[in-house]
């Protein structure tokens, strides 16, 4: 197949994909024939490291193929399904889900919590939070990624032999156990600003590590989990090369206002924002696209945004063939109208959307 006349980085260009691979790009020509996107322009399919679910599903049901067709329809071409702090078994139970099912890849998974402090568990469950603890972890396949707070005990010897990309996240840790923590290889922060210390000028916690450090750094940037002040700020420090966008969506993604179940716990969910019963926010109810488009609104270049969201989190997992329009990608891509709205999505060479 060849994506004929399609905008790419601005220039009419003509895309080969063969086997589910993009295998050339060339110069607009019309020497050969192929499906006209006169019009469209392509990016990168979504990578989301960090999403709990949307259209009333949650990844610790385990049942992933109407959340792969949603997320699929809506951009996100790969994704890390992320497990809430729950028993063993109930996550145990969640890598052995079907996950060869139509529509967005699934790389594995994201484990956030249950190795997390309870001052700053946010919508966690704080029944079944718990040190780490490698034995356990090493049970549990599939996980690609998990949040840990580096202050519990047992965290070093966690970070440094389990294994999986470790991400800093709802902890109380201060700058010098974040630091600690990165030369032990964490390399990301969870959900920047939200579910940790602030920054201080005389006491800059896990931010500050990380801008020491430059290590990755998640952040939802749908508006509400942080001011689009903020958001320049950490697009400013650490650049599209490090920072993801992440959309941290739940059950409600994709629905309306009402009352959920996430983590164990009723969720309420009022005009979009979904908070539990002490009023913290209780992750996003944005797909990781409308996370992007509001990143560029608050003055993010849209090619970074994209970047961010595609790219960089593939980079940051290890996932090369991944997040990018290059011969030998994947191909996963979106096409966009003339006002950057979805047209159509490809995932695997094959149009879903």
């Amino acid at each position: 197949m060849i994506l004929k006349n399609v905008l790419f980085e601005g220039r009419p260009t003509d895309i080969t994909v063969e086997s589910g691979k993009i295998t050339a790009i060339a110069p607009a020509s019309a020497a050969a024939s192929g499906e006209d996107c006169t019009g469209l322009s392509v990016i990168p399919g979504l990578v989301d490291m960090h999403a709990h679910g949307c259209v009333g599903k949650d990844t610790m049901d385990g049942e992933f193929a109407e959340m792969c067709e949603f997320l699929g329809k809506n951009g996100t071409t790969s994704w890390l399904p992320t497990t809430m702090t729950q028993s063993f078994e109930a996550i145990k139970a969640v890598t052995e889900g079907k996950t060869d099912v139509p529509g967005t890849n699934i790389l594995g998974f994201h484990m956030e919590g249950p190795y997390i402090n309870e001052k700053r568990k946010g919508a966690q469950n704080g029944k079944f939070i718990r040190n780490p603890d490698l034995d356990e972890f090493r049970r549990l396949p599939g996980m690609r990624v998990v949040t840990i707070a580096p202050e519990l005990e047992g965290s070093m010897e966690f970070i440094r032999e389990c294994g999986a990309l470790v991400c800093i996240g709802h902890t109380d840790a201060d700058y010098d156990t974040c630091i600690r923590a990165i030369e032990a290889g964490a390399n990301c922060l969870t959900h920047t600003f939200n579910a940790m210390p602030g920054i201080h000028h005389r006491n800059p916690g896990p931010i500050g590590a990380a801008v020491t450090k430059n290590i990755y750094v998640q952040a939802i940037t749908d508006g509400l989990h942080l001011h689009p002040s903020v958001v320049l700020m950490l697009y400013k420090m650490f650049g599209p090369d490090r920072m993801v966008i992440i959309s941290d969506s739940m059950r409600a993604t994709g629905l309306g206002d009402g009352t959920y179940e996430f983590g164990g716990q009723d969720i309420t969910v009022r005009d979009g924002v979904a908070r539990t019963a002490d009023g913290a926010i209780a992750g996003s109810t944005s797909t990781l696209w409308r996370c992007v488009k509001q990143a560029h609104s608050f003055g993010v270049p849209f090619a970074d945004a994209v970047k961010m969201a595609s790219q960089t989190p593939a980079d940051m997992i290890g996932a090369p063939e991944k997040g990018r329009i290059a011969v030998g990608a994947d191909a996963d891509l979106i096409l966009l109208d003339k006002d950057l709205e979805i047209s159509r999505v490809m995932i695997g060479g094959e149009f879903f959307a």
